[in-house]
């Protein structure tokens, strides 16, 4: 084995898919080939910042913040098109988005579930309602506080988060599945006495 192939880092979540979860979805969805399995696509973190339109420095806290949760640099997106009920613009910058792959993914994720989750006031889990038919789960968080990360005495107000895991599977069951074999918790369904 080359010296390259032993210093090669790859996340602890990474490595558990390989090792443990892909081989029970295998077992558990009979599916023969590996290809056939769910794997996660990417991961959308994205931030509405609506004060951005008036005050352009709110965007570049938010910026660093959100730069900071995901570690890779935030996107600005702009409004398509003007709707004067809103005092919106076409161009205005409006929002935040960071589209997360490969090993930060899995990082981002990994801290997600084991520090940020337990962190949410009043936390039951996350509703199952959040897929939107093709295998994707929507979350949407009130604060982005509840990242260590981020240091409240330079950005006191908090904002909201919206997380999108963007899987292969184009079920809802698998992929909920698969998400909770992941370490996704869910709302535990009550039962009727």
């Amino acid at each position: 084995m080359t010296q390259q192939k032993k210093d090669k880092y790859e996340p602890r979540l990474k490595v558990s898919y390989k090792e443990k979860i892909a081989p029970a979805m295998s077992k558990e969805f009979n599916i023969k080939s590996p290809m056939g399995l769910p794997r996660l696509a990417k991961l959308v973190v994205s931030m509405g910042v609506n004060e951005a339109k008036d005050n352009i420095a709110v965007l570049e806290r938010c910026k660093e913040d959100l730069t900071l949760i995901c570690g890779q640099a935030a996107q600005i997106r702009r409004a398509k098109k003007s709707i004067s009920n809103f005092k919106l613009r076409e161009g205005m910058p409006i929002g935040l988005k960071v589209t997360l792959r490969g090993n930060r993914m899995y990082e981002f994720i990994d801290r997600f579930i084991s520090i940020a989750c337990p962190r949410i006031r009043d936390f039951q889990g996350f509703n199952v309602k959040g897929f939107d038919g093709n295998g994707n789960l929507n979350i949407g968080l009130k604060e982005h506080h509840i990242f260590p990360e981020i240091n409240t005495e330079k950005s006191p107000k908090a904002y909201g988060l919206n997380i999108t895991f963007v899987t292969t599977s184009d079920d809802d069951k698998i992929s909920r599945k698969f998400l909770e074999y992941i370490g996704v918790p869910f709302v535990k369904a009550k039962k009727k006495s």
